[in-house]
């Protein structure tokens, strides 16, 4: 009995501890549930805080946009209004004209009927007394009528000789003075400053010390560069400069972009040079390739032939009295586009033919014949469109002016020219005369070279020493003298140095 009362007790004490633990672990919970809502009502407002913060930034920012956004719309708005305002003007001022034109005509009409009626009158009075006048005289109607005809014509002959007159010199008049403005407007629409770099080039050097190395022991190095390039170089005292001295151009571009060669590549000796010499003849080639092209893109010819971009820039090297040959063109095309476009020719003709009217001057020392001629063959071998050729085959009056292009080019030309310091006629004939120099020592059987230097007092004549001795050579240097002194008129004397030299050149492998 006392062992069930034992059990029992044990049974109850353990369901009472159950039953106090349950209610422990159900305090414990509701502690930790306490806990977890005040949290998350922690977090609950912070985030409504912060929702808060960035919803008064976004409004913040919404209201710069709005404000931004509604001044840009209203300076559009205010943009579009004036624009609204000067279209609605000029369609006033259109809707004016028009009632004014239309005002015009409807008075022109009535001017053709009153001009009509009047007509039909005199038709009907001269009928009238045509009919009397056969009456009286017993004449018939044709007759009669030739016989008023003929005294009409006789009472007012000198009246319509004047007026007819009058008529011819208005026109002219007006003709001329249309003609004076297209020229104005396109002289003043285009007006290029003109500089030359007609005879001599200078070249910048870092050092002074470079200036011995280029002339050379004995100075082997400088007549090497002046052989190979045609130039004088002249060294003086002028610190940090070397000039190049030459009628031809092209031949100091040469020599300058060979001796900046050989001033980066540091070794200046005579197998160097005439190696950087063919180097800048190649890089000059591009320059003239490079001018061609940009002459021809900037006047709007386009589609030449690339061998006839080639011989086009070679006349940025050359000058005529003094003018760049190539700016020369460039502005005649833009003058002569403006002009066709004033007087309704076809601007595109004119510019072809005003940019290639003196491309035979780029090959004159080379070919027979004058510029034009040389340029019309050029032109015409690379099938140049007729209607360019004969626009700019007449610029100099050797050709007929077949073409209201042809006028245009000649007209062209002639403003180009003719402006004020646009041309030096003394260094053209200058010019002139160092060619003719090198043209009659060049005419000589033999001669592989000449170079006119030392602004023409020497001229340096290379020969074949295959194809003569040293006598022959004093005997050619006597030719040219006498040949130069029959022909040609300069001041002073030159000395001719004919130059005969033999190489013997092999390799060791």
């Amino acid at each position: 009995m006392s062992l069930k009362i034992v059990f029992a007790l044990l049974a109850l004490s353990a369901l009472g501890g159950a039953v106090i633990g349950f209610v422990f672990r159900w305090l414990l919970v509701s502690a930790r549930k306490g806990s977890i809502e005040v949290e998350v009502k922690h977090i609950l407002l912070d985030a409504r805080e912060e929702a808060k913060k960035i919803t008064a930034g976004a409004e913040e920012k919404a209201k710069d946009i709005l404000v931004s956004l509604e001044t840009t719309l209203a300076e559009k708005e205010e943009k579009i209004t004036r624009q609204e305002e000067r279209v609605f003007k000029r369609e006033e001022a259109l809707d004016k004209k028009q009632g004014e034109l239309d005002s015009e005509i409807q008075a022109v009409k009535g001017k053709i009927e009153e001009v009509k009626n009047i007509k039909e009158r005199a038709e009907a009075l001269l009928q009238e007394r045509a009919n009397e006048l056969a009456k009286v005289a017993g004449l018939s109607k044709d007759q009669a009528k030739e016989q008023l005809y003929s005294e009409i014509e006789r009472e007012n002959s000198e009246d319509f000789m004047m007026r007819t007159a009058k008529l011819e010199r208005e026109g002219y008049e007006r003709m001329e003075r249309k003609a004076k403005d297209i020229l104005v407007t396109a002289i003043h629409r285009l007006g290029n400053s003109v500089a030359s770099d007609t005879m001599a080039s200078a070249i910048t050097i870092p050092n002074d010390d470079l200036k011995g190395k280029i002339i050379g022991k004995e100075g082997r190095n400088i007549k090497a560069f002046e052989r190979a390039t045609g130039v004088e170089v002249i060294i003086d005292d002028t610190p940090g400069s070397i000039l190049f001295s030459s009628y031809d151009p092209l031949r100091r571009a040469i020599a300058r972009v060979a001796l900046e060669n050989l001033i980066i590549d540091g070794r200046i000796q005579p197998a160097k040079i005439e190696e950087m010499v063919e180097k800048a003849k190649a890089d000059v080639n591009k320059i003239i390739k490079e001018k061609a092209e940009a002459a021809a893109f900037e006047v709007g010819v386009l589609n030449l032939d690339p061998r006839l971009l080639m011989i086009l820039g070679r006349l940025h090297f050359r000058t005529s009295y003094g003018q760049s040959v190539l700016q020369h063109s460039v502005e005649m095309a833009h003058i002569a586009g403006m002009i066709a476009e004033e007087v309704g020719a076809n601007p595109a003709v004119a510019r072809a033919g005003a940019l290639l009217h003196d491309i035979g001057k780029a090959l004159d020392h080379e070919v027979q014949g004058t510029h034009v001629e040389i340029g019309r063959r050029i032109l015409q071998k690379f099938g140049v469109q007729e209607e360019v050729i004969q626009a700019m085959q007449a610029h100099h009056e050797e050709y007929p002016y077949e073409t209201p292009e042809s006028y245009i080019v000649q007209v062209a030309d002639a403003i180009s020219g003719g402006r004020p310091g646009a041309r030096r006629d003394s260094v053209e004939q200058y010019i002139k005369r160092l060619a003719d120099i090198e043209g009659i020592a060049n005419s000589f059987p033999g001669v592989e070279k000449s170079y006119a230097i030392s602004a023409g007092r020497e001229v340096r004549v290379f020969v074949k020493p295959e194809t003569m001795s040293d006598f022959q050579a004093r005997e050619l240097a006597r030719s040219i003298a006498m040949r130069i002194e029959n022909e040609l008129k300069y001041p002073g004397e030159i000395k001719i140095l004919v130059i005969r030299e033999t190489r013997a050149i092999e390799f060791a492998r």
